[in-house]
């Protein structure tokens, strides 16, 4: 009797397991969002207080926007009046690609638009600490052919086409994700921008070829703005359409289709005079912009993606990338904030913006090596491609002929570099001659130099030969400014340098080395 009881017992609990699954639509990841304890940590105290300060509920709807240019995550919250309100502003620790939207599978890029995240997308059990996957491509995406899998919101703070926050930031944003579900939302939505979507912004990046999408994205942006209410989202003719109703005249609600004509439809009118309103205000004011001369953005080609200034100050060499901060906020500003969250040692910062570093008088030297069919040289960083982003080598100083004359005997070097050269200059010293060497042999090498590399400046022989000492000794005295540390990992392009000058490439048989406190050294090998 007792072991008919206790089976009975077990098949109703095994009954019960398999009919709350079903009846919530869970799959086994779910299931172990019940049982995961990185999954199911409590809201902190703070965001509680901020909750009770901003009259929401604990399980109330919630609402997720993302900012490429600014590095930001917003996690807005339904209030108890029905409107959404502003919990928390997350910075975001890494996202790659460029200012625009996903196209194809590998491209790097991370997604534009709007997505909805249901609990089937909650990845407790995530290689990244904890996980929630985007839900590109959605329809409009797969109407336009776009291809791309698995682009997450994670932790890690490392970025291939997803947007990442550090363990601790990912936590949080679970849990208010988590305690929606609870409270009943069957999904919340994600609205991912390239900016906010202000005239200043829109006019800075107005011959973008993005812009057309850009502004129509800008119209679900402009909907959620007026009425602080989730918009309703739906695609036809390969476009976003946003809060449509059926027209007075139906008697059930239109059906959309991304690759189809558009249904008959209506936009609400307190909805659509307050959108248009507003867009109006905008236009003039982008007007104002654009006719005062607001300055065009720059195309950053060979950045990939950004990072919030706070992380950037945070990490060796440290680079925002694409992300822009407050103004007048700079990496020392930030050097002593407390980031938040733990920043691992594996992260990788964007690649420095060479245009943006070109001026800077108080950068290294540039010191010339052999480059064909070139006026100017300057040291060139070989990209290498790897799995996390493209890493930097510098040069090996002298070349292999000068390298090689030293080996055989030919002599030291030709010059020396006694003191540092002023700033902006391409490292061309006084000569002081110190090779022991008969000055017939020196001249055969420079031939030899002149003969295998044409376009050779032999002017600038004289700081390719000198001793590695002594270029060490050519780097400025005084202390290193802000973002030198860029400079010394990949030196700035000079204005005379003309645009293919970055693919320069050293001579066959110069061994390229890394300086030993540089951040490939440290962090290459799990890149």
């Amino acid at each position: 009797m007792i072991s008919r009881s206790l089976a009975r017992a077990l098949l109703a609990s095994v009954a019960l397991l398999t009919a709350s699954v079903l009846l919530a639509g869970c799959d086994t990841d779910q299931v172990s969002l019940a049982t995961n304890a990185k999954a199911n940590q409590p809201v902190p105290p703070k965001l509680l207080a901020a909750m009770v300060e901003k009259d929401m509920d604990l399980q109330s709807p919630i609402l997720v926007r993302l900012f490429k240019q600014e590095a930001e995550l917003e996690v807005w919250k339904q209030t108890r009046n029905g409107q959404f309100a502003l919990l928390k502003t997350y910075p975001i620790c890494r996202w790659s690609g460029d200012l625009g939207p996903k196209v194809r599978e590998g491209d790097r890029q991370a997604p534009e638009g709007f997505y909805s995240i249901n609990p089937g997308q909650m990845n407790p059990q995530s290689a990244y600490y904890l996980s929630f996957n985007t839900g590109y491509p959605n329809a409009f995406d797969k109407a336009l052919g776009r291809s791309g899998s698995q682009l997450m919101v994670h932790g890690d703070c490392s970025s291939r086409g997803c947007y990442a926050m550090t363990d601790e930031q990912i936590a949080e944003i679970y849990s208010l994700g988590r305690e929606s579900f609870f409270g009943g939302q069957k999904a919340f939505q994600l609205q991912a921008y390239p900016f906010k979507m202000t005239p200043v912004n829109m006019a800075k990046h107005r011959n973008n070829p993005n812009m057309p999408f850009w502004k129509m994205i800008k119209e679900g942006y402009d909907h959620f703005e007026v009425t602080r209410q989730e918009p309703k989202v739906d695609f036809c003719e390969k476009k976003y359409v946003f809060d449509a109703a059926k027209t007075p005249d139906a008697k059930r609600d239109p059906v959309f289709d991304a690759s189809a004509k558009c249904p008959a439809y209506v936009i609400p009118e307190e909805i659509a005079s307050a959108v248009r309103e507003k867009d109006a205000r905008d236009q003039a004011e982008y007007a104002k912009l654009v006719a005062k001369g607001t300055p065009v953005a720059r195309m950053n080609t060979g950045i990939d993606g950004g990072m919030n200034k706070i992380f950037a100050a945070k990490i060796p060499e440290g680079s925002t990338g694409l992300s822009e901060g407050a103004e007048g906020t700079t990496l020392q500003m930030l050097a002593m904030a407390k980031a938040p969250g733990t920043i691992p040692g594996h992260v990788n910062p964007p690649k420095p913006n060479l245009d943006a570093a070109a001026p800077s008088p108080q950068e290294e030297p540039v010191v010339a090596v052999s480059a064909p069919a070139t006026s100017t040289r300057v040291a060139a960083a070989q990209p290498v491609e790897k799995s996390q982003e493209k890493s930097q080598e510098k040069s090996q100083g002298g070349g292999f002929f000068s390298n090689l004359g030293r080996k055989m005997g030919l002599g030291t070097a030709d010059t020396t570099a006694t003191t540092p050269p002023p700033p902006q200059a391409t490292a061309s010293v006084a000569p002081a001659t110190t090779s022991t060497t008969p000055p017939t042999a020196a001249s055969r090498l420079k031939a030899a130099v002149t003969r295998f590399v044409p376009g050779r400046d032999t002017t600038k022989d004289a700081a390719k030969d000198a001793p590695k000492p002594a270029v060490a000794a050519a780097k400025p005295a005084e202390p290193p400014k802000p973002d030198t540390r860029l400079a010394a990992t990949r030196p700035a392009l000079k204005s005379t340098v003309s645009d293919g000058a970055g693919e320069a490439t050293q001579i066959m048989g110069a061994a390229p080395v890394v300086q030993s406190n540089s951040f490939d050294s440290r962090f290459g090998a799990v890149k």
